[in-house]
Parts: C-alpha cells; sequence; structure tokens
C-alpha cells in the first residue's frame, strides 16, 4: 500500500479516532499520559498544514498513520499507529519509508522519534527498521527518564526484517 498525504479536505475525525482507538492500550502503561489525549481535529489539521501526515487507506479510510515535522537536521516522526486488524503486514514500515523519502527529499540526515521508555516492544520494532537509541529524557515534573530517543541515518540500506 501507497502512503498518501493528508491535505484539506480530509477526513481529520476519522486520523484523531484511529490513533485514539489504536493508541489507547498504551494509557496503562505509560506514566506520564500520552500527548495524544492533547490532540483535536483542528490540531490535526493544523499539523497538516505545518508538517505533514501521511496515511494508508483502506475503501478511502485510513488504517495506518504518522506526522512529520521538520527539525534543522532531522525528520520528526510522531503519531504512527496504525490499525489493529492490518498489523504484522508491514504498515509501519511503509510509513516509516515514506518519511524516509520526505527526509531525503527535504534534504534532511537524519530520522528521529520519541517512545516511552516502558514501551519496549516499540523499542524493538524501531531497533528492527534501523533505528538506535540516542538518548533519554524526562517529561516535565519527573525525576526519572519517561522517554528515549531514537534516530536513523537516511539514504542507507537498512537491515529492515521481516
Amino acid at each position: 500500500m501507497t502512503p498518501v498525504q493528508a491535505v484539506v479536505p480530509y477526513d481529520w475525525t476519522a486520523i484523531l479516532t484511529l490513533i485514539q482507538t489504536e493508541l489507547a492500550d498504551m494509557d496503562a502503561r505509560i506514566d506520564p499520559p500520552s500527548s495524544m489525549h492533547l490532540l483535536t481535529v483542528d490540531s490535526i489539521r493544523d499539523h497538516a498544514a505545518t508538517g505533514e501526515v501521511w496515511v494508508v487507506e483502506q475503501q478511502n479510510a485510513p488504517i495506518g498513520c504518522v506526522f512529520l515535522s521538520a527539525k534543522p537536521d532531522a525528520l520528526y516522526v510522531g503519531k504512527l499507529a496504525v490499525s489493529a486488524r492490518h498489523r504484522n503486514q508491514g504498515l509501519a514500515r511503509v510509513l516509516i519509508d515514506q518519511a524516509e523519502a520526505r527526509a531525503l527529499a527535504l534534504g534532511v540526515t537524519f530520522l528521529e522519534l520519541q517512545t516511552r521508555i516502558e514501551l519496549t516492544e516499540n523499542h524493538a520494532a524501531f531497533t528492527r527498521m534501523g533505528f538506535v537509541k540516542t538518548a533519554e529524557s524526562a517529561h516535565d515534573g519527573y525525576n526519572r527518564p519517561t522517554s528515549i530517543t531514537m534516530r536513523r541515518q537516511v539514504g542507507r540500506q537498512h537491515l529492515l526484517e521481516p
């Protein structure tokens, strides 16, 4: 499946629902709460205008999405979500590959993302896609690491396990 860029007009509610549904299971596992709770239809539309929102669709409905934001030396990858019914089909990899294509087009050296300390299965999945841990950080008010930063250099072959 080929990702498409979500631009106005788009069903922003469908993207919000996808994210809220597919990332809900982490709520009981992470502290502090996910920033997905701050998302609104308007904030997603605004991000599509100031950054990029890419979706994989089936029957004109998003079944996967990723938000991209330009940084000085990296393209930040956020809100990666894939419908539970469509997992294990390589859609996350398709979205990460789209992010890399955008980074190359923008002349950016790295993809960067953050994942919560508690979500070790995400660390493993991103490692399989060529990301390496570069830092740990704590959310405001926390005296322990709450997330890790991972990076992947663009324009190189990456060992992508099935």
